[in-house]
Order: C-alpha cells, then sequence, then structure tokens
C-alpha cells in the first residue's frame, strides 16, 4: 500500500486547477446561497439575557450556561505571562466536532459537497459550508431536532476512503482550547442530492474565496488540512530548523491560563443586553433569537460574542531566490493547548491598539494597512465561526512587501516560512491556527499569480 500523501496531493491539485465543475457553474454559486438565505425566511434579532430559553447566569459563579448542561458554557479566563496579564469571558466548549467534507470523482477530477448552511452569526446568514458542520450535541442530538445530513460518512469511514483527518484548534482569544475534527472522505457509490448541497471542484472554490463572505470558516480550515503537492524543496530555513524555531518559541513562552468564574472577572460589565469591557474594545457576550432557521431545529435562542469592529489578518509575502515565503508569527493566545500556534503576520482589531504609541502597535500591521495596492496580491473579507460569533469579519491579505518593512532576519516570535512548509505543519493539530489555515486555503493561487 502506498503510505506518501504525494497522490492524494496531485489528485487534489488536479481539482484545484479545474475551475469548471461536471455539475454547476461556479458564478452560479452565490445567486445559489442567495436563494437559500431568502427562502429560509431566518430572522436572527437580539434579545435581552433574560429571554434565553435553558440558557441562564449561574448563581454561584455567574457562568452562562445551558440547562442540559450540553453544548457550551461561557466562563470567565485569567491568563498570566511575564510581565502582563489579563482576564476575560471565553467560550468552553471541550467536546470535538465534526467539521467534514465528502470528495468523490466525477470525469476523473475530484468534487467536494459543500453545502449552503445558515448559521445566526453570519453577516449574510448563508455560506458556503462542508458537507457536514456539527458538534457531538448536535448530532448526539441533544436538541431533540433531526439527525446530521451524510453524517454516517464521517463516524466509522474505511481508513482508505479518508484523504485528510486532523484535530485543529479554534480561535484560542474566543475559545478555550476548542478542537474540531476536520475530515475529507472519498466516497465511491452514489450519493444521495439534496438541494442545500452542490458538488465542485477545489478550483472553483478558491475563486469563491476571492468573494467576500460566501465560504466559511469551517470548509476554509478543512482545506487548507490538505496535503499539497510542494512548489519546489528550496527555503530560507529547512524543516528541521523550522521545527527547532518553533519549538524553541513554545518553550519561551511562559503563559498561564486557568479558567475562572464569569462573574469575577475583572474590568467586564454586565446590563441586560450585554457583557462587555468597560472600554468598549475588543468584544462582548450578547443574546439573539433565531427564528425559521431550516436547520435541524426551526428556532433557538443563544448566547454569542460579537467583536467590536472587523479584523485585520494578513501574511507579509516575499520571494527569497525565487521561491514564495510568508511572514508567519509565533502568536500566544489564552485559549491555546499549547503556548503558541503559527499565525498570520498581523492579525489584529487596529482600534483595540489606537490609543498605543506607535512603537506598542503591532509589528507590522502599518506595512499591510499602508501598501500599494499593487502589491496587495489577495484581499477579501471572511467572517469567522457563525455558531458562536457575531458578525465577526475580518479583511484577509496577502501583501508583497521588502526588505525595509519585513527584513530577512525577522524580530523574534516570527519566522519566514514557504506554503508547502505552513501546509506540511497544517497537517497535525495545533501547530497553524485558524487564521492563517484560512490563508493557507487560498496561499497557492496567490503565490501562483493566479
Amino acid at each position: 500500500m502506498e503510505r506518501s500523501w504525494a497522490p492524494t496531493a496531485e489528485r487534489l491539485a488536479l481539482s484545484a486547477a479545474t475551475t469548471a465543475g461536471a455539475h454547476v457553474p461556479t458564478a452560479g454559486v452565490p445567486a445559489w446561497l442567495e436563494e437559500h438565505r431568502r427562502s429560509g425566511g431566518t430572522v436572527v434579532r437580539r434579545i435581552p439575557f433574560a429571554e434565553l430559553a435553558h440558557w441562564s447566569f449561574a448563581a454561584d459563579t455567574g457562568n452562562l450556561r445551558h440547562s442540559s448542561g450540553r453544548f457550551f458554557t461561557v466562563e470567565g479566563l485569567d491568563v498570566r505571562r511575564p510581565g502582563t496579564q489579563w482576564q476575560q469571558p471565553i467560550i468552553v466548549q471541550p467536546e470535538i466536532g465534526i467539521l467534514g467534507i465528502l470528495a468523490k470523482e466525477f470525469d476523473g477530477v475530484l468534487h467536494f459537497l459543500m453545502q449552503a448552511k445558515m448559521e445566526p452569526g453570519n453577516p449574510n446568514l448563508v455560506q458556503l459550508s462542508p458537507t457536514v458542520q456539527a458538534t457531538r450535541s448536535n448530532y448526539t442530538k441533544a436538541h431533540g431536532g433531526t439527525a446530521v445530513k451524510y453524517l454516517e460518512h464521517f463516524l466509522d469511514p474505511r481508513r482508505e476512503s479518508v484523504l485528510t483527518d486532523v484535530l485543529q484548534s479554534e480561535h484560542g482569544a474566543w475559545f478555550y482550547r476548542k478542537r474540531n475534527r476536520n475530515m475529507i472522505v472519498e466516497v465511491d457509490g452514489d450519493v444521495p442530492d439534496d438541494d442545500a448541497f452542490r458538488w465542485l471542484t477545489l478550483g472553483q472554490i478558491h475563486e469563491l474565496l476571492r468573494l467576500d463572505n460566501v465560504v466559511n470558516m469551517d470548509a476554509r480550515t478543512v482545506l487548507a488540512s490538505a496535503p499539497s503537492v510542494p512548489a519546489g524543496t528550496r527555503a530560507l530555513s529547512s524543516d528541521a530548523g523550522l521545527m527547532t524555531w518553533f519549538t524553541g518559541e513554545r518553550a519561551r513562552h511562559d503563559v498561564h491560563a486557568r479558567r475562572m468564574p464569569l462573574g469575577e472577572v475583572a474590568g467586564w460589565r454586565r446590563d441586560a443586553y450585554s457583557l462587555g469591557r468597560a472600554d468598549g474594545r475588543f468584544f462582548r457576550v450578547v443574546a439573539v433569537s433565531v427564528e425559521g432557521a431550516g436547520r435541524e431545529v426551526a428556532g433557538w435562542t443563544q448566547p454569542i460574542l460579537e467583536p467590536v469592529e472587523r479584523g485585520v489578518v494578513g501574511f507579509a509575502y516575499r520571494e527569497f531566490g525565487g521561491v514564495p515565503h510568508v511572514l508567519a508569527h509565533a502568536r500566544v493566545e489564552g485559549g491555546f493547548l499549547d503556548t503558541v500556534e503559527l499565525a498570520p503576520t498581523v492579525q489584529c482589531a487596529p482600534s483595540n491598539y489606537a490609543p498605543l504609541p506607535a512603537g506598542q502597535r503591532p509589528p507590522f500591521l502599518d506595512a499591510l494597512l499602508n501598501a500599494a495596492p499593487e502589491r496587495v496580491r489577495y484581499s477579501t473579507v471572511h467572517s469567522e465561526e457563525g455558531g458562536r460569533f457575531l458578525d465577526a469579519e475580518s479583511r484577509y491579505l496577502v501583501v508583497e512587501t521588502d526588505e525595509a518593512t519585513t527584513p530577512t532576519q525577522p524580530p523574534p516570535g516570527y519566522h519566514w516560512v514557504t506554503p508547502g512548509q505552513l501546509n506540511w505543519l497544517a497537517g497535525h493539530s495545533r501547530y497553524v491556527n485558524v487564521q492563517a489555515r484560512t490563508l493557507l486555503a487560498i496561499l497557492g493561487t496567490v503565490t501562483a499569480g493566479r
């Protein structure tokens, strides 16, 4: 049996090069998503915490929890590092969900079964999602709703049919040690048709990744975890050297994060409608009601995190000896299981740092924001996880830089890596954060100039 990933990577590369699918034209996908949004009739409205059904603040801890003990809780987190410390609310969801995409060959080319899925936090409600996107509470029907379609393909797949399978972290600033199983599973036989699902090539999905708020976060992370054909073997740093640097970064950061009662978090205030910082920065916890959802259950209420503004997430891009590289950041986030994961060069909400002097702003932020238009290789707005975050958007960028703005020898905590090296690391758990995986999903086409 072939033990290399190469055959899978080559099949995925062929799919990425195929922009005309066997089933639907790419140009028709946004209209199909919009039709599902209109026909669904979903209404999401903000409500006071008192109107949450089955959710309440615990009398002893102040934690926001569901009466079933399932789904998730909103608790406090105390993070201490040398020279700094902070407290914040954070979502605690220890169960591991499934983010799974079915793959099948049509005319010799892999196609992927993508879903038009409603998530209450999406700015446009319906986006292109994996075949299956479900927490354990969802697929075990803790909500009392209907079954998750196509779930059986991912619960106990034949090993030979699995193209990628890895546990990946989610937003370490908003989730406490959250992981999901990212899977692509190939099928041979017939798959029942459903109007909420469409078969697309990887090339079609890459084209859709150029459009604002079309491909959701869960689809992006699954696709980024799949193996790719390396563009070459040369790099500024060897794979062994990269691993030594990254392991050193994990070892040098002293991070102590502990859960604490939400009611004791310092600097956060709760009123009837929200729980937020006194200075209005970062994010707030709010509550929403969802009606006419067209999901496993038709309606529900839930707490949800709302960022205060659109974020900026970007890779600085340079070529060294003709080889594309991006500048990765070993980033600390309080909710990570390990101390750091590889993140984009810049990942922030700019207004959070507006009060600070220039020297304390995130490194390289101004280089990306002030880049000349001809240097911007990629610029698209994507929303984050729509099930837990409300209107959480970031502008994702890949910006060509130079020695003056991003030196060959970057400051501590930063390292130049090739897209191939980043893809290699994304095939393992807790190496590449979810924001970097979004950019990785499109990086091959960006660096190729497409």
